[in-house]
């Protein structure tokens, strides 16, 4: 250990004299052991490391030259100095075997204790200095274990962690590349070490300049930088990154870039259907008060009082809501036309008992769901109060097909009694017509006198192919003036709600405007704006899943104002439309007369500019 005492051997076989030298030899620090004989201190030198050896060159037996030739044998005791002590006269001969047997000096007595001091202070300081090499020796050798302890857990973290960990060299070289880093990315070390990760399209150049920013970044700035940045795949392509760098100066003084790279691919595709599902959840729960409202206003407008207005509105809220249960099971997916009836069924609208229904299984669209819900509340209802279900012998057949995408469903009333066709059609009657999703003689009434029978075509979105109409040259006639408020406003309308494009419709009319058309798709929106003859148009975000950019970039092109009518916030409706108001859906009557007034008063003072 490197506190030990520094040990010196004397060998003689006199006690006196190893008395004497002893005395001469002590100091703190120093240990000094003795033997009589060679024997005794080639023990001893097995026992302990000697700095000096004092060796008595006349002894009995084997003698002080004998016994240096015995130790320089021997592999633990040949680095030993030896100083040989004699009384003798010393000749050439003499000297030469000493020399020749390991010596490295000789002390004559009577001893000169200044010599001996002298030469002793030489080998005790060259035995320190060898203590402390040793203790510096196993320093570096633990320091050396440790740094290769650390060095083999960093690798295997740095192999098994989730994150890439890429070194960089100031031109953007790679100079380390993880298995992390190999299995983010499908590139391997071998292709990438050396090579430029600009140049190996690892990296796109808006991701280097900012890896070159890092890099040419004050000292005075944190030295820990971080960005989200598109980082080439050698298998997938371009994949979003979070990317982490330190500056590194070596001692050189050359920087190096050392990242930390995490995959956040899932993340933001995760984040996105979070926006996607918030942004469509705020939309369906807006269309769905979007329809209460709508149900509120014409069953109070078609009311006969109080009490009729809340059964008529109670039981279509309740058939709502039930089919809003059914596709929460389903999780807002499709769900099954043969739910929809039992839950009808269920509820008591329809008696199960005296309804015969046939047809092959059916799934059905939220939207569709919803609307068809309301459509079979209502001719339940109707049955009750004044079809077959009003008599005890009466039933009610249900029957459906489904071909070439289309579903094509038959309500039949038989045995009650006699049907005469009503002279105006109430707000039950627009229900019903909203089952096909307003599209027209999608729903039509047969009003037979042995029972009323209703058909309804489902096409579950699908439109037929049409060309698309070239744009009508205007006729050479005095300039249009376009109103400044609605009384007298020519309004395209472009809803698929049937529900809400009836309520806008009857607030836009009870304002004075004329309502030209009623589109519920984008290609009929397309060919009613180029038809001409609008002043104002109400733009629906989202048309039975179809965005409407194209739409609202004709409106612009056409010079016609408008306005979003959604569920959709801001966000979710087409960009580069900011000019256009939103009014959100439910909305108050006021509020569309204020923002419509509004938009025309403003287009007319940009006209006249």
């Amino acid at each position: 250990m490197p506190d030990r005492p520094i040990r010196f051997l004397i060998v003689d076989d006199i006690v006196e004299n190893i008395v004497a030298l002893e005395a001469l030899l002590r100091r703190d620090g120093l240990v000094v052991d003795y033997a009589r004989s060679a024997s005794e201190a080639l023990e001893l030198m097995l026992l302990h490391d000697y700095a000096l050896a004092f060796l008595d060159v006349q002894m009995p037996g084997t003698d002080g030259y004998e016994l240096a030739e015995l130790m320089r044998s021997t592999e633990r005791t040949r680095g030993v100095p030896i100083i040989f002590v004699t009384a003798a006269e010393m000749d050439e001969a003499r000297r030469f075997r000493g020399y020749e047997a390991g010596a490295v000096d000789y002390i004559f007595k009577p001893i000169d204790p200044v010599i001996l001091k002298s030469k002793a202070e030489v080998f005790f300081r060259i035995g320190r200095q060898a203590r402390e090499l040793e203790r510096q020796r196993d320093e570096m050798q633990d320091i050396a274990r440790h740094r290769d302890q650390v060095m083999a857990q960093l690798r295997a973290h740095t192999d098994n962690s989730p994150l890439a960990f890429v070194t960089l060299d100031r031109d953007l070289g790679v100079r380390s590349w993880s298995k992390g880093a190999e299995r983010m990315f499908g590139r391997t070390a071998g292709d990438l070490l050396s090579a430029s990760a600009v140049g190996s399209g690892w990296v796109d150049p808006d991701g280097a300049a900012v890896l070159e920013g890092w890099l040419a970044a004050s000292k005075d700035q944190a030295p820990r930088f971080s960005a989200e940045m598109v980082l080439d795949h050698a298998g997938v392509g371009p994949i979003s990154c979070e990317v982490y760098g330190s500056v590194l100066t070596d001692e050189p003084g050359q920087q190096t870039l050392s990242l930390q790279i995490l995959d956040i691919t899932d993340r933001k595709q995760a984040e996105e259907v979070r926006s996607l599902l918030i942004g469509e959840l705020n939309h369906r729960i807006k269309n769905t008060l979007a329809n209460v409202q709508a149900i509120a206003r014409q069953s109070l407008r078609q009311s006969q009082g109080l009490k009729d207005f809340e059964a008529s509105f109670g039981g279509r809220l309740q058939a709502l809501a039930r089919a809003h249960s059914i596709l929460s099971d389903a999780t807002w997916a499709s769900a099954p036309l043969d739910q929809l009836i039992d839950d009808q069924i269920r509820s008591g609208t329809l008696d199960g008992d005296r309804l015969r229904r046939d047809g092959p299984p059916v799934e059905l669209s939220p939207d569709t769901m919803l609307r068809l819900a309301l459509t079979l509340h209502e001719l339940g209802t109707n049955a009750a109060k004044y079809g077959a279900l009003s008599v005890p012998q009466g039933v009610v057949e249900l029957q459906w097909q489904l071909a070439d995408h289309q579903l094509t469903l038959i309500w039949r009333e038989v045995g009650g009694p006699p049907v005469t066709p009503p002279q105006a059609g109430g707000f039950g009657t627009t229900l019903i017509g909203a089952a096909g999703g307003g599209d027209a003689g999608a729903v039509t009434a047969d009003w037979r006198p042995e029972g009323v029978v209703w058909t309804i075509r489902l096409t579950e979105g699908a439109t037929p192919l049409r060309g698309t109409r070239a744009a009508a040259e205007p006729a050479a006639t005095a300039p249009y003036r376009r109103p400044a408020t609605l009384d007298g406003c020519r309004v395209l309308l472009v809803e698929d709600e049937p529900l809400v494009a009836l309520d806008l419709r009857h607030e836009l009319e009870e304002a004075g405007a004329t309502v030209t058309d009623v589109v519920r798709s984008v290609e009929d929106a397309l060919d009613a704006a180029r038809g001409g003859g609008i002043d104002l148009a109400l733009l629906d975000g989202n048309l039975k899943g179809e965005p409407v950019d194209d739409v609202a970039a004709l409106f612009d092109q056409l010079s016609v104002p408008f306005c979003f009518v959604s569920g959709y916030g801001r966000e979710h409706l087409p960009q580069g439309f900011d000019h256009a108001p939103l009014i959100e859906k439910p909305f108050r009557p006021d509020t569309l007369r204020m923002t419509l007034t509004a938009l025309l008063s403003r287009d007319l003072a940009q006209a006249a500019q």
